[in-house]
């Protein structure tokens, strides 16, 4: 009796064994054109091995097929029925080896992991904790992830937005070698598998070929946007309108061309870190912007954890049921509408750049903040439309502008954070010294910089009428003198007692819903501020 038997060790290199006909597939087969099955094949019969026969055909052509059976069955000494049913058995192996393999190559869809009873009551019992956001800004640092608290927890929870309709994005800003990529990486480990595509470099079209709803709530985690240059359009329709099409050319089956249209649908929530925010500038205005901590106390806490790791001294595996809680955590959270009724309370610094897209994420991160405790929440429902919905609170608003303060004051300085960082540093240098001018040579080598950057520092600085030349020349250098110290205090003191002002109207609205919320009490709101810093 023949036993057949398909040999797939070596997909160049396929054996076919049946009976005492031992046959070699030489460069295995295409995985493309179903229609056809090209194979060169080598039969040698087991009563004599020291003759072989060869031979190229299209395993689908049956005058080759006949070919190949007559003249194999002649050179080994075997029936031709023998070989015939050998070749037919062949083919239908080969059909299926080529159908599992192609089956094998479509990417699996991540299993939904249903929580266990425990799972679920645990992660129930965290989302009811009283002083959520600090209770999970706990958790964060206990999954590993060292010094940056506040900055993590803002990217968790926009990475938490992924499961509304209108999800927020991210943007980690920072030097080669401050952790943006870390940063990104550590809080995307505390995301559910299900939810989440990491990237590392995509081909221009890439994205128009993912499934219709393949995209859809999940979270991109882009490594480096350098390595998404060619993506960075269809990255920024997917943030902006939630959807990309692409209209394409094809042959159909009779090879007439036809067109079609490749519709890929979101919403997506992105993340991606760079160091160049002003060659992103489109998408990054679409991104709420996390400046990264490089001083030198977070170098000391990166390092001391990094000893602590290689002695031995960390529990690890208490981080790993940190991180599979929280996770947990994620996989709780439901689809459920959000309204803010202190919307129009709300207001941003005059000296804030491109307001409306920053409004549009202030008001979409307090809503986050309100999704997130949607357990603590009463369940309202519109008498109208019959929607069910969840109301933001004074606690959220206020939670949301101390969580983007710095983001907020980042978009109001006209300097970018890198330039902003030396000269605040300059100042701190020059004030122990007790002197308002400098020599490039000498700032330079205090505050090791390279001379590039610090040339570039300097001219931004000049421009904006931060500094001023006093002396000098490009041979001996120049002397310069800071002619504005107190700037980022100004600032920072303007937005505090704005914010200070529309919090104190939204909890006198809160304590007093009988009182209408109108444009005009939005106004109310910037002139009182406007008062009071002008008072001070």
């Amino acid at each position: 009796m023949i036993k057949d038997k398909l040999l797939t060790d070596n997909p160049e290199l396929l054996h076919y064994i049946a009976g005492k006909l031992h046959i070699t597939i030489l460069g295995g087969i295409k995985l493309t054109g179903l229609d056809r099955l090209k194979v060169t094949l080598k039969m040698i019969c087991t009563d004599n091995k020291q003759i072989t026969f060869r031979h190229n055909l299209d395993l689908y052509n049956h005058i080759q097929t006949a070919q190949l059976i007559d003249r194999s069955a002649e050179t080994l000494d075997v029936s031709t029925a023998d070989v015939n049913l050998v070749i037919g058995q062949l083919t239908t192996e080969l059909e299926n080896y080529r159908a599992n393999h192609l089956e094998s190559l479509k990417p699996k869809p991540q299993e939904i992991r249903k929580l266990t009873e425990a799972e679920r009551k645990a992660a129930l019992t965290f989302l009811q904790t009283p002083e959520l956001l600090n209770r999970t800004q706990q958790a964060i640092s206990q999954s590993g992830i060292t010094g940056e608290e506040t900055n993590s927890l803002i990217a968790y929870l926009i990475y938490t937005s992924r499961k509304r309709n209108t999800p927020l994005h991210l943007m980690c800003l920072g030097a080669s070698g401050t952790g943006k990529t870390w940063l990104q990486e550590k809080v995307g480990e505390l995301i559910p598998e299900e939810d989440k595509l990491e990237i590392t470099t995509l081909s221009t079209n890439a994205f128009y070929y993912f499934g219709k709803e393949e995209l859809k709530h999940k979270l991109l985690l882009i490594e480096d946007l350098d390595g998404a240059e060619n993506v960075l359009y269809p990255l920024r329709e997917l943030q902006s309108k939630r959807r990309i099409s692409k209209t394409v050319t094809l042959k159909d089956s009779k090879g007439n061309m036809k067109t079609v249209t490749l519709n890929v649908e979101g919403p997506v929530c992105v993340s991606g870190c760079t160091t160049r925010e002003h060659l992103y500038e489109d998408n990054a205005n679409r991104c709420i912007l996390l400046y990264m901590d490089n001083s030198q106390e977070q170098d000391k806490q990166i390092m001391d954890y990094q000893r602590r790791i290689s002695a031995g001294l960390v529990d690890q595996y208490e981080e790993r049921k940190v991180r599979e809680q929280l996770k947990n955590v994620q996989r709780l959270l439901k689809p459920i509408s959000v309204r803010n009724p202190f919307a129009t309370y709300l207001s941003l610094p005059d000296a804030v750049f491109k307001p409306r897209r920053t409004m549009l994420l202030l008001l979409l991160f307090t809503e986050t903040i309100t999704y997130y405790h949607q357990y603590q929440r009463e369940l309202k429902t519109d008498q109208d439309t019959g929607e069910q919905y969840i109301e933001s609170t004074p606690a959220d608003i206020e939670a949301a502008f101390a969580l983007l303060e710095t983001t907020l004051l980042k978009k109001s300085d006209e300097l970018n954070d890198a330039c902003r960082t030396f000269f605040e540093k300059l100042k701190t240098r020059l004030k122990q010294n007790h002197t308002e001018s400098f020599y490039s040579k000498d700032i330079r080598s205090m505050l090791r910089i390279t001379p590039s950057s610090m040339q570039r520092y300097l001219r931004e600085l000049e421009l904006m009428g931060y500094i001023k030349i006093v002396r000098g020349s490009r041979y001996k250098g120049f002397d310069y003198k800071v002619n504005n110290w107190n700037d980022l205090e100004s600032l920072t003191s303007d937005t505090r007692q704005m914010v200070k002002a529309i919090l104190e109207t939204i909890n006198s609205v809160a304590r007093n819903p009988t009182v209408t919320q109108t444009s005009d009490g939005l106004q109310k709101v910037q002139k009182a501020s406007k008062k009071k810093s002008v008072t001070q």
